[in-house]
């Protein structure tokens, strides 16, 4: 028997795996396609049509069950082979809540169960799929609920977090602790009487939340919910369901379904977007993936040896490249787009796919809504067996508009490297990483005064502001709170805080896309666990009681919000206006990043705004323009709307390990 592997390196053509009527493909690039939309089941009352492609299968068939897990089928069919890979079926009678799973033959083998790659329903651990009525699945008001409006990615303010950390505390004051469920209550409070869930989401004042995994993922057994069990759920099962560990049932399959659109729906009646965290890199299994017990091989890229390629870190790689892992990619993205009315994706490690995949994406969800927000980490866990130049590598993201990466150079200049947890930065060292923090100031744009005054100038690689994401710290690596208590480990708590308030005070008043990880305004902290992906939940929860506690924080994280939301300076959308608005002052200064957004762009009401992050033990001194300035942030106070005092004169201060922002009167 020809391992399917061995198709890449034999040199002459070879008869692929049961690949039917004898046809014969010298590469997977040569399989059979198809054009039409890419739909395994349709049920109507009168008959439900079953569909899988399988271009190397020497037969299909699909067995009906009753239960979504531990009975015996009731019905065994034989699918027809048909066009293009295609294989079809029809059961004239009502299959409404029966299970399904297909069964392909290759090479005279049974490969065994799959609920096929594009289920849309599954039972418990989605080991079957389902027959429902997807119409039946939307909670009242549905057709009505609209996306809250956005007129520019720079307007974007990301909130990352996972289902568990936002709702497990028990003195959160939520019923629906751990559930999709949880953010559709209100006024939901904590043991102080301060708001938790959704309202807070709503009075922080963010415009997007960005979802961990919500998709069916494989290391939680839905069956055991009641034993503690956590997973940040990037393990794919089956990318077109939401995850029965976020449902009140997941033994019926309309449950997650309903509730994750009650979620959504809840979300975007609060002014609230939804971003979907996606995993199409990699699958959980290899050999017993619902991909490779369908078309064996194909959804994979391979090492030259024939093993499988790795570049995601967790055991395969897939290949975008191909036709239709691209157009499954495309159409599942649509699917949650259409059925679950998601705002914008994040691509985890988006550099493994290819760059004519995410543009395809992009000019397809632009046709559905342009306002859908597409970005990603620009970057792979190990090289990716593809061409680097053909990658939506974070160095490439200039050539896909319209979609954006993470800085990590501006993360790691302002807090510390990933590669190093004991070294801090820019806010703790107070000097040596100011190059990478303009840099971020300008949203990875070559700006023109940068490249020309600084010789460490980082290589640039947008072509817009809005193609970078500004954070300090995410689900992945050491939260903010943890990192500061490894690199300031003699600083108390109120000194922390300070480090953090400049830290964010960057990231806010950076022209790239802002990102916050849940919990970072109120100061959390995972007890110094770096890779927290399985930690139990009294490791990962957010404290609420933590609002109470580090409220200083909370709300100076607020108000630098509201500061972002109520000037387009921050926010100048292009390039041109970047380099047209946007100066530094005296960038050779150490220890003090200083700029200026000359003018009022953009029908800006505040005239000359001058930031100032001053990383030093001591207070700093700026020169400036000679003039009367209106100072809104100082020394760890802000206040947006009425700002805190005047000062006349020709230069402005900062507090030591603070940031002054100021405009002229």
């Amino acid at each position: 028997m020809i391992n399917v592997k061995q198709l890449l390196t034999l040199p002459v053509i070879v008869t692929a795996i049961g690949c039917g009527n004898n046809a014969k493909y010298d590469s997977f690039d040569k399989y059979s396609s198809f054009d039409s939309e890419w739909t395994e089941m349709d049920y109507t009352p009168e008959s439900t049509k079953f569909m899988l492609w399988a271009p190397t299968a020497d037969a299909v068939k699909v067995n009906i069950y009753n239960d979504g897990v531990d009975s015996e089928p009731i019905n065994s069919i034989n699918l027809s082979e048909g066009d293009n890979g295609q294989w079809t079926a029809e059961i004239t009678e009502d299959l409404k809540d029966k299970f399904y799973t297909f069964n392909v033959l290759v090479d005279g083998k049974w490969l065994g169960d799959t609920p096929g790659v594009m289920a849309k329903a599954v039972g418990v651990n989605g080991k079957r799929a389902a027959i429902i009525n997807l119409d039946d699945t939307d909670p009242e008001g549905w057709a009505d609920d609209k996306r809250p409006e956005l007129k520019n990615f720079n307007d974007i303010i990301l909130y990352e977090m996972h289902h568990r950390d936002f709702s497990m505390d028990s003195l959160s004051g939520i019923e629906n602790r751990g559930k999709f469920l949880a953010l559709t209550e209100e006024g939901t409070k904590n043991i102080y009487g301060q708001t938790t869930g959704i309202d807070h989401l709503k009075e922080l004042g963010i415009t997007h939340v960005h979802i961990l995994p919500s998709y069916d993922y494989a290391s939680v057994d839905e069956t055991k919910l009641d034993t503690p069990q956590y997973n940040w759920g990037y393990d794919p099962q089956n990318y077109n369901v939401p995850d029965g560990s976020y449902s009140t049932d997941p033994y019926r399959p309309e449950v997650r379904i309903r509730e994750f659109k009650q979620m959504v729906q809840s979300l975007h009646k609060a002014g609230i977007r939804v971003i979907m965290d996606v995993v199409y890199n990699h699958t959980f299994n290899t050999d017993d993936s619902n991909f490779q017990l369908t078309v064996p091989g194909y959804f994979y890229r391979f090492n030259d040896d024939g093993t499988f390629a790795n570049g995601s870190g967790c055991g395969n790689e897939t290949a975008s490249d191909r036709e239709m892992v691209r157009k499954y990619i495309v159409e599942s993205v649509k699917y949650w787009v259409n059925e679950y009315h998601i705002d914008g994706f994040r691509f985890d490690l988006m550099g493994i796919h290819d760059i004519e995949t995410m543009k395809t994406i992009r000019a397809e969800l632009d046709k559905i809504d342009p306002t859908i927000f597409i970005y990603g980490e620009g970057w792979a866990a190990a090289s990716p067996k593809y061409p680097y130049e053909k990658l939506a590598m974070k160095a490439n993201t200039w050539q896909m508009p319209g979609i954006a990466a993470f800085s990590d150079e501006f993360r790691d200049s302002l807090r510390g490297s990933w590669s190093d947890d004991t070294k801090g930065a820019f806010v703790t060292e107070g000097k040596g990483y100011e190059s990478g923090v303009m840099f971020g100031i300008v949203a990875a744009l070559p700006h023109p005064q940068l490249k020309k005054s600084l010789m460490d100038y980082p290589a640039s690689w947008t072509a817009q502001p809005s193609q970078m994401i500004s954070y300090i710290s995410c689900h992945d690596d050491h939260c903010i709170g943890d990192r500061l208590l490894i690199t300031a480990p003699n600083a108390d708590a109120a000194q922390r805080m300070r480090l953090l308030k400049l830290a964010e005070t960057a990231v806010f008043t950076s022209q790239g896309v802002p990102f916050i990880f849940t919990g970072d305004e109120l100061m959390r902290n995972k007890r110094g666990v770096k890779n927290s992906y399985n930690s139990p939940d009294s490791i990962n929860v957010i404290d609420w009681r933590l609002k109470k506690e580090h409220n200083d924080s909370y709300e100076y994280i607020r108000e630098l919000i509201a500061l972002r939301k109520s000037h387009p300076a921050f926010r100048l959308g292009t390039s041109e206006k970047v380099y047209e608005h946007l100066e530094f002052i005296n960038p050779g200064m150490k220890g003090i990043v200083a700029f200026r957004i000359k003018g009022q762009p953009d029908g800006e009401n505040w005239k000359d705004i001058t930031v100032i992050l001053n990383a030093k033990d001591e207070a700093a001194t700026v020169e400036v323009p000679e003039g009367t300035y209106r100072v809104v942030c100082y020394d760890g106070r802000i206040n947006s709307k009425n700002g805190l005092h005047n000062v006349k004169g020709k230069s402005l201060k900062a507090a030591a390990k603070s940031a002054t922002i100021a405009y002229m009167k």
